[in-house]
């Protein structure tokens, strides 16, 4: 099947379309997979640009047309943010579906009202094409009450929905099924610890191959020091600054811990490779960003150790967690009370292959595996069309 991909942000559609065999055992294998194009339309709703995103799915058949020889697209699949508390797995999208992820829009401000556009242009354009909505939440829904429950009143739960929903679910899940397979354990027999490092980062626990807590909660700013992002802050801190004089509103406050602190704001740049180059050469300040940020992970992983009961695996994915051997290495030098070695040379290797990158006397077995969230929409919307019938 052929299977458009769409990433839609308010002012950009991502795209890719892949070819995914027909059939769960195929697509468990990987086997005939195959990316035919991929692409990115931005500036929609600027002036004198795309006008909005009916014009770029306009742009986008107008590609598609020529870069696919005729073929047509089978299933179009969406990732979704957020997915609240209904959400649990990937669903067909029908106009009560498309006005639930609209209805969620206050839990994902950014990201749900621009999916739903997204979804909204392909019906208007290709009126019977089937679409399927991925969460990125999904995967977290199987997290006991105990983890997801905040400690406040139950009404802000009941009438509010405030409580810990993880995100990056999309990654967490591809990954550890991978290491899965690559390990030759039975998924369901699978205990470990996820950490999903890009500009935004997150940790998983895994537990019988299921989500049972992650360092994300209400919103994706929870937990790990990340490129622009704070991370765990003591609230004490926002209220402090919102009642004091120098005019920090709910706006400001969001604009500072969301875009203006985490590895930005210690090191002064976001880019680990950059942050990586000045520690090297000496500089104080991205030597303390990356202690920050390597030290947090690691509490959270020494955490997350307990809860799954002893992790036997490890897994670095996503763009730092898969490329940036430095600050692995310095997070693994974190985790000795646990038993963790690192093997230097397995850790220096580039590959678009799982990998292991611990010693052979280490106590946890420590995987680099590359993420893809683009196959897991797609063989995901394939297993919706299929068990359609």
């Amino acid at each position: 099947m052929l299977v458009l991909v769409i990433n839609s942000g308010s002012s950009s559609i991502k795209y890719q379309v892949r070819q995914v065999p027909s059939g769960a055992d195929s697509r468990d294998a990987g086997a005939g997979e195959e990316i035919l194009t991929k692409g990115l339309i931005e500036s929609i709703g600027q002036e004198g640009a795309v006008a909005d995103h009916s014009e770029a799915l306009d742009l986008l058949a107008g590609r598609l047309d020529g870069e696919l020889d005729g073929r047509e697209i089978d299933v179009v699949g969406h990732r979704v943010v957020h997915g609240g508390e209904r959400f649990s797995e990937p669903v067909l999208i029908d106009n009560e579906i498309v006005r639930a992820i609209e209805r969620l829009a206050p839990l994902a401000p950014l990201h749900n009202p621009a999916a739903a556009l997204g979804i909204r242009a392909i019906q208007k354009k290709w009126p019977h094409m089937p679409q399927v909505a991925v969460f990125d939440t999904a995967f977290h829904r199987t997290l006991p009450e105990h983890a997801w429950r905040y400690a406040i009143p139950d009404e802000l739960y009941r009438l509010h929905g405030i409580r810990r929903y993880g995100f990056h679910g999309t990654s967490h899940d591809y990954v550890t099924g991978r290491a899965a397979e690559h390990l030759g354990v039975p998924r369901e027999d699978f205990d470990g610890i996820v950490a999903h490092l890009g500009n935004g980062a997150s940790v998983t626990a895994i537990k019988g191959g299921a989500s049972v807590d992650t360092s994300m909660g209400y919103t994706p700013l929870a937990g790990l020091v990340m490129g622009t992002r704070s991370g765990d802050v003591d609230p004490s801190v926002l209220t402090a600054l919102m009642d004091g004089p120098d005019g920090y509103d709910a706006e400001r406050m969001d604009r500072v811990l969301n875009n203006e602190s985490g590895l930005l704001a210690i090191g002064g740049t976001n880019d680990m490779r950059e942050l990586v180059d000045l520690a090297e050469n000496g500089d104080e300040k991205a030597l303390l960003a990356l202690r920050m940020a390597a030290y947090r992970l690691t509490k959270y992983i020494g955490g997350y150790h307990v809860v799954v009961g002893g992790a036997e695996t490890l897994i670095f994915t996503a763009g730092i967690g898969e490329n940036s051997a430095p600050f692995r290495r310095m997070v693994l030098e974190g985790l000795g009370a646990l038993g963790v070695t690192l093997d230097e040379e397995a850790n220096e290797v580039r590959s678009d292959e799982v990998r292991e990158i611990s010693g052979p006397d280490s106590a946890i077995t420590v995987l680099v595996v590359p993420t893809d969230e683009e196959r897991a929409i797609a063989e995901a919307s394939v297993g919706v069309l299929e068990d359609r019938g």
